[in-house]
């Protein structure tokens, strides 16, 4: 009886083991692409999402993160989700461009800077009309990360303050439509993606940065850059978006894993990068960087020039569904 017992004992360890590997086998693998530092405070909320996806599912989904453009480039991050050759990316609104935009809604000069419009997003009905066109371009849009709604123009020599301070400026820009404003006062945006930025400014190429505020710290721009204005230009978000054939193929408590995960990652950008705004100005100027934080009176000059140019662009870009959404938004 010993025997047979032993034998017992050691069958079920066998079946204990096939039981471990096959639910190794069965985990789902989630390849997420996205082109932050590891310091910038979105990635580390990204990485906090992950790590959540993976609790709420049980191990049913296994993340794996790919930062600093490890895994695919910026710019073909969507094609390659929506192709299917990764699951899963991140992207910031501006690098829609042509392609949707109607993303650019949040870039509006000084338009959704307030924290409470900023609370209200994930689940409103102007973010859902977005996610509901997300799907016609072949993702599925899974959290919305607001990373800034604190804007950092950095430059050399002098800062840039006034519409007359910006004629004839190289800046980074983000595309056709957020750059319109900067264009009404004759600066020359250049579009380009947040990584390219820093080699950009130490070579030539631009003469001005264009950033949140955290990523002025993060990406070191206090190394090639003296001055900045800090201002509540516009606010800008990194969402988070999956294959939609991949998420179909989920278990019910992989759908409910990811879709808790993104509601909670959508407080926790929040959080994060309001702590983040609230250190930058202090640990740029303590890099050696003259910081200006616009006056209110600053702030209205701007808007008179920018607002009515990036409205111009934004409506002939997104005709009839643009002023829907701009109509949910308000």
């Amino acid at each position: 009886m010993r025997k047979l017992f032993n034998l017992a004992v050691g069958f079920t360890a066998v079946l204990g083991t096939f039981s471990g590997m096959n639910a190794a086998v069965a985990a789902t693998e989630m390849r997420c692409s996205h082109q932050l530092p590891p310091a910038h405070h979105i990635a580390k909320v990204i990485d906090q999402w992950a790590a959540e996806i993976e609790t709420l599912s049980d191990g049913e989904i296994d993340v794996q993160v790919f930062g600093a453009n490890s895994l695919t480039g910026a710019k073909e991050n969507a094609t390659a989700v929506a192709k299917g050759d990764i699951d899963c990316a991140f992207s910031i609104n501006p690098q829609w461009g042509k392609t949707l935009p109607l993303m650019n809604v949040t870039l509006g000069p000084f338009a959704v800077s307030s924290l409470e419009a900023l609370q209200k997003w994930d689940g409103s009905e102007a973010a859902n009309f977005l996610e509901e066109k997300l799907l016609t371009k072949g993702v599925k849009n899974v959290v919305w990360l607001f990373t800034t709604r604190s804007t950092a123009i950095t430059s050399n020599g002098k800062p840039l303050i006034k519409p007359a301070d910006f004629e004839g400026v190289k800046i980074r820009g983000l595309g056709p439509v957020p750059d319109a404003g900067f264009v009404a006062m004759g600066a020359a945006p250049s579009a380009m993606s947040g990584s390219k930025v820093y080699q950009a400014l130490s070579t030539g190429v631009i003469d001005a940065g264009l950033t949140d505020v955290s990523a002025a710290v993060s990406r070191k721009y206090y190394e090639v850059q003296d001055h900045v204005t800090i201002l509540p230009l516009f606010s800008i978000y990194f969402h988070g978006y999956v294959n939609p054939a991949w998420y179909d193929g989920l278990s019910d408590k992989g759908k409910m894993a990811v879709d808790e995960a993104g509601k909670k990652a959508a407080v926790w950008a929040i959080e994060a990068s309001e702590a983040s705004a609230a250190s930058a100005p202090d640990e740029l100027a303590a890099k050696g960087m003259k910081v200006h934080i616009a006056t209110d009176e600053d702030i209205e000059v701007l808007k008179a020039v920018m607002a009515p140019a990036f409205y111009e662009a934004f409506s002939d870009a997104s005709g009839a569904d643009g002023k829907k959404l701009l109509d949910l938004l308000n």
